[in-house]
């Protein structure tokens, strides 16, 4: 671990940084459902629609929180954005009133997802000269690493079942997120952008329509994510004869393919045209995904757990070829004066699919069985191969755009 994901530099202190962060973040997933329901004592409606509220702010954070990091300077917008949402973590401790707890979810989000744009616009900035594919794959690596471990304490606090270990499990998250921003603190000082032209708008980004088509189809590729979170303990239980077990192996699996595979498959995407070979390949593996899920149906033990493996290993192939391209498209196309802003929108998905994902793909998979997947892959496919002229369409409004700066900047 030491030697493959810790190395010198800036980029072993955005390891350190998200590796503390997801620690907290393991641990509060694992257990935030039970206090809230158990301890404070929200129905499970009521928690939903909590967190359904919340869910909004993380969905708009993204762009006005980006571009305060490229005017005020990432790395200090993304440590106090961290701060904030360490505070707002805390703060779930101190009410049991359900007004005061959906203004607490409203602020974590908010800050949580800000904080995630600043980073994304922070990573370019510190790590000039270095491979920043290699870099994003080795924090989607200690990201894993770190969740499984706070699930694993979360785990503990389960099994103790009191108000007094649920609320050490968010003292910890709150303590995580902490440490996070100030570890952030030790990256090199990154300027504030550039004064923007006259006439150019405040958010360039939201009148950028390649780019938000990008971010679509980026978005449209990330519905891979409730797949094993939700889908999948639903699917087996309701539609095939395989061990309900099975779901915990896969997910596990799913888990160390993640830490060990993902800075290789990662190392020959680097720039855009292996970035769109990569989202091609994530539509055919993802499509493959689909069939093997459709072809479990009714199957016995042994057919079932066969045909779901394969599945669960080509989702996972999916999955990382599709991270790794969308973190070269992201910032090649991205200008580099905005990237705050334009993370911001480009990684609004993750946002979108947390909360509209479990509810659709059920629909869609559940209840609708075999067609829903076939429908499902055949949409990963066609996302896939869209993204080419998608990236062509972007490069020639970069390029367009590039070419009537000078004459901007003459005619001020």
């Amino acid at each position: 671990m030491k030697s493959r994901l810790v190395e010198e530099g800036p980029a072993r202190t955005l390891v350190l940084g998200t590796l503390a962060n997801s620690l907290g973040n393991g641990v509060f997933v694992t257990c935030s459902a039970l206090y809230f329901t158990r301890i404070a004592g929200f129905t499970p409606a009521q928690l939903g629609l909590g967190l359904s509220i919340a869910g909004i702010a993380g969905l708009f954070a993204g762009v006005p929180f980006g571009h305060l990091a490229d005017r005020r300077g990432p790395r200090g917008t993304a440590a106090a954005l961290l701060v904030l949402a360490g505070l707002a973590t805390g703060a779930y401790l101190l009410t049991d009133a359900y007004p005061l707890f959906i203004v607490f979810a409203f602020l974590y989000a908010l800050f949580d997802r800000g904080a995630y744009a600043a980073r994304q616009a922070m990573i370019p900035a510190v790590l000039e000269g270095e491979n920043l594919v290699r870099v994003r794959a080795k924090i989607r690596v200690v990201t894993n690493v770190g969740v499984s471990a706070g699930a694993a304490l979360g785990g503990l606090a389960l099994l103790w079942d009191t108000g007094t270990a649920y609320r050490l499990t968010f003292l910890l998250n709150a303590l995580s997120f902490v440490v996070c921003g100030l570890v952030f603190l030790r990256l090199p000082a990154v300027p504030p952008a550039p004064q923007r032209p006259p006439g150019e708008p405040r958010l360039a980004v939201l009148r950028d329509t390649p780019y938000a088509l990008l971010a679509v189809l980026n978005m449209v590729m990330q519905l891979h994510i409730p797949i094993l979170e939700v889908i999948l303990p639903l699917w087996i239980a309701l539609h095939t004869g395989a061990p309900h077990a099975l779901t915990a192996v896969l997910l596990l699996l799913n888990t160390l393919a993640c830490v060990g595979l993902q800075v290789p498959v990662t190392k020959k995407i680097d720039e855009l045209r292996s970035a769109v070979r990569a989202f091609r390949v994530a539509g055919v593996a993802l499509l493959g995904c689909c069939a093997a899920f459709a072809l479990s149906s009714g199957r016995g033990p042994w057919a079932a757990t066969v045909t779901l493996v394969v599945a669960a290993a080509l989702h996972v192939y999916g999955e990382m070829v599709q991270s790794a391209g969308s973190w070269v498209i992201g910032y090649e196309l991205a200008p580099p004066t905005k990237q705050g802003q334009y993370q911001g929108l480009f990684n609004t998905g993750i946002a979108a699919v947390q909360m509209f994902g479990p509810v659709s793909l059920t629909l869609l998979l559940i209840d609708w069985g075999t067609p829903g997947w076939l429908t499902l892959g055949a949409v990963f496919l066609v996302g896939g191969l869209a993204m080419a002229p998608a990236v062509r369409w972007a490069e020639r409004r970069r390029a367009a755009s590039a070419e009537a700066a000078p004459a901007t900047v003459t005619a001020a």
